[in-house]
């Protein structure tokens, strides 16, 4: 195998692919990149099992072939190379030699038969959906997932897919996001549940006005573009029912400006508890009140304007949850929505003209008096 490619191409390359390769691994070959030579250049390959992903990028082919390359040792070379064209070659014996300028280095791979091979999916039978109403609903949902092994299905996303519509899904047990999209789309439905790391490469790796094909195979599911492909392992199982914990009768409704309320929280936050993260907030008529009280931290209060609507009400909630909440809200006022003090409340963005349909919803804590 012998191809030159542009410093920048190779690093464009191995940027998309790095981050499937896994940091341990009792199987050595894992820790490789499979590069391998193509009609318009190579296509390079990673995967710790889980996740696979693969690019092509252009190069000129002297002699076709493949090799794995040592993943972390190529990154490295290659960011620290001088910008000139990059001559890679591979012997029978499995040493790479790179050339660049005058530097020189020697690397020992191995055979591209001890790479897994990936995923059977067919992409035949594909789905075709924009890439940038894809990266919506990862970029507004996937955060809420659980890190917690205790519950797997909720360290996955649920990406439900409708003749009219798709959606995601994620929740912790303590807080929800959930988004609509309007799409198009041709197929059977669908309820599928993946892992927010495989999400995360997708919303990295595919551009927004790309059209994607997606399909699945017997549990895993398959993301192409035309020069990039993303499989995934499914997780396997029943996703909770949703639809019930989300509250129908919330009557008391208050409106804010988001970037002030997250202020007002990060001050709060500085005398919560590490644990709990718990402030009370108290809405009435026109204003909503803030209150902190740690035993070994100390005190704090703070107030905003609000327009309440409803009996005043006093709830506590995780701070650190609401934060993360705002911070994917996509419009300057929010909207929340209470019944009591021990009932979940919601979040929406208030005003947004955009026709997908976002909601989130945060599980109150007990106040302590």
């Amino acid at each position: 195998m012998r191809f030159t490619i542009s410093r920048e191409k190779l690093q464009e390359g191995l940027a998309a692919v790095a981050p499937a390769v896994p940091s341990k691994t009792t199987l050595p070959v894992l820790s490789n990149l499979l590069v391998q030579t193509t009609e318009k250049g190579i296509r390079i390959s990673g995967t710790d099992l889980d996740i696979a992903v693969s690019t092509e990028v252009t190069a000129d082919v002297e002699s076709a072939g493949a090799i794995t390359i040592p993943a972390r040792k190529l990154s490295e070379i290659a960011r620290e190379l001088p910008p000139a064209p990059v001559k890679i070659s591979a012997s029978g014996d499995q040493r790479i030699t790179l050339e660049c300028g005058r530097s020189k280095f020697k690397l020992l791979g191995l055979p591209k038969s001890e790479f897994p091979s990936f995923p059977a999916v067919h992409f035949d039978k594909a789905i075709r959906i924009p890439s940038g109403d894809l990266q919506k609903l990862i970029s507004h949902t996937a955060f809420a997932a659980s890190t917690e092994e205790s519950r797997p299905i909720l360290n996955g996303v649920l990406w439900e897919l409708r003749a009219e519509h798709m959606r995601m899904v994620a929740t912790n047990g303590h807080r929800l996001a959930k988004m609509d999209v309007p799409v198009k789309m041709t197929g059977p439905n669908a309820d599928l549940i993946i892992p927010p790391k495989a999400l995360e490469q997708i919303r990295r790796l595919f551009p927004a006005e790309e059209e994607l094909e997606v399909a699945q195979g017997e549990n895993h599911l398959g993301f192409r573009s035309p020069f990039t492909a993303v499989y995934t392992r499914l997780i396997e199982g029943p996703y909770p029912s949703y639809d019930q914990v989300i509250p129908k009768e919330n009557d008391k409704v208050a409106l804010l400006d988001k970037s002030a309320f997250a202020s007002a929280l990060k001050r709060m936050s500085v005398v919560a508890s590490d644990q709990t993260h718990r402030i009370r907030l108290s809405f009435n008529a026109g204003m909503v009140k803030f209150s902190v009280s740690t035993p070994d931290l100390g005190e704090a209060q703070d107030e905003l304007p609000a327009r309440f609507t409803g009996d005043p009400l006093d709830i506590g909630f995780n701070a650190a949850y609401l934060l993360e909440i705002l911070r994917y809200m996509p419009t300057d006022e929010i909207r929340m929505t209470f019944k009591a003090p021990e009932r979940a409340a919601t979040i929406e963005p208030e005003g947004w003209a955009d026709p997908s349909k976002y909601l989130a919803l945060l599980m109150p804590l007990r106040l302590v008096d």
